[in-house]
């Protein structure tokens, strides 16, 4: 693709963006979302009170990617809840700019500019120690956002959650919640080296909550990049298939 020169509106040195970039912006990220690449047909993946997991070794991308699709959902014009356990907001921050520049960057700047300062509102970054984090505190923040109309998410994305220390309640909770208010949410699992798998291929100390996921996808690092496959979820046209990312993007490699 060359440098988009979509006409823009100028006013006062004011650049306005047209309806021509907008859509030709949300195009470009609604396909470059990997999980529909991958043969899930629904546009968020998950329905209502929903659980996703993107399973990774540390350093592979398991933030990336949740941090694309949350681009997307953005997109689309729906909010998303970030909740990093681990990372700082301008480093969450950085995260979702940073990608939103990698996959735009065809698009004439100005216009670029412009829609990122537009579709940040539909993100709100909240951010917990991880020995203070617990489900009830998630909770009471969450009902005081919604409850006094500041933020009423569409998707959760909760980043550090260790599902090998904590037990089933605890999650079973939170599903809960997610059904209650309406809300989808997909986490980071960090999978581990050389651990003992399930014939499903999941870690065997994943098994006690893997029944309260809907989706569940890993990301394993190659010579070439980073392999995508679906493990639980998968609609029978992605079954056989598989995606790769670039390391150094993170986007979708070669899958159109």
């Amino acid at each position: 693709m060359s440098k988009n020169t979509a006409a823009l509106k100028r006013e006062e040195n004011i650049i306005h963006l047209t309806y021509e970039d907008i859509a030709m912006l949300k195009k470009e990220i609604i396909y470059r979302n990997p999980l529909t690449s991958l043969g899930y047909e629904n546009e968020d993946i998950l329905a209502d009170g929903g659980f996703g997991a993107v399973m990774a070794h540390a350093g592979v991308g398991k933030t990336a990617l949740l941090v694309q699709m949350g681009l997307n959902t953005m997109l689309r014009d729906k909010k998303v809840l970030h909740v990093s356990l681990h990372d700082a907001v301008s480093k969450v921050d950085v995260w979702y700019h940073e990608l939103f520049q990698n996959i735009a960057h065809n698009f004439n700047d100005a216009a670029v500019k412009e829609y990122w300062e537009n579709i940040q509102p539909r993100r709100f970054i909240m951010i917990f120690k991880e020995e203070n984090f617990s489900v009830p505190k998630l909770e009471e923040r969450l009902t005081e956002l919604m409850e006094q109309n500041i933020f009423k998410p569409h998707t959760m994305i909760i980043d550090g959650f260790k599902f090998d220390e904590i037990g089933r309640k605890p999650l079973a909770h939170l599903k809960e919640l997610a059904g209650k208010r309406a809300i989808r949410i997909w986490f980071t699992v960090h999978a581990h080296r050389h651990e003992e798998r399930a014939p499903n291929e999941l870690p065997v100390w994943f098994l006690h909550v893997a029944d309260l996921f809907e989706v569940i996808v890993e990301l394993a690092a190659e010579n070439d990049g980073v392999f995508i496959k679906a493990i639980k979820g998968e609609t029978p046209a992605s079954f056989q298939t598989s995606l790769h990312l670039d390391p150094s993007t993170m986007l979708v490699k070669g899958s159109k």
